[in-house]
């Protein structure tokens, strides 16, 4: 049992080393290159109910086409919108973000994950939700 045990433990050691190794999705697998203008923007206070959007800019600087592959955000809250289409090299283009603040007063912090042929960025968008302050309301007169 203990010789079993012991081989167990050496292949699955040797799976993970040569998995380290292996080029993942993720890293750089052409010469596009994306750089952000900012990969980070605050709304400041906004009100609750409102659609909060923010667009991020960015260049292939790169000398092949950049192609987005998935652009996903942290949580349902926030909505990206990207190009399906390649930018060449020198093009800019950019990544949109909705944040719906319906039902979610308080500060927030959200990121974007983007994967491209040029690797992974991850991009943030922050705030703080307020509710909207009310009216006064008229005193009533009764004569």
């Amino acid at each position: 049992m203990k010789k079993f045990l012991l081989s167990l433990s050496s292949l699955l050691f040797a799976v993970g080393a040569f998995a380290q190794t292996q080029e993942t999705p993720a890293e750089k697998t052409s010469n596009a290159n994306m750089v952000f203008e900012t990969s980070s923007h605050s709304f400041g206070n906004i009100i609750e109910g409102q659609i909060a959007t923010y667009e991020f800019k960015f260049t292939n600087t790169g000398t092949e086409p950049l192609e987005l592959t998935n652009v996903r955000a942290s949580c349902g809250c926030t909505t990206p919108k990207w190009p399906r289409e390649l930018i060449q090299p020198g093009q800019t283009n950019v990544i949109r973000a909705e944040y719906n603040s319906s039902g979610r007063p308080g500060t927030f912090s959200k990121n974007i994950f983007v994967t491209s042929n040029a690797g992974q960025s991850t991009l943030t968008i922050s705030g703080n939700v307020i509710k909207e302050p009310e009216k006064p309301v008229s005193p009533i007169i009764i004569k």
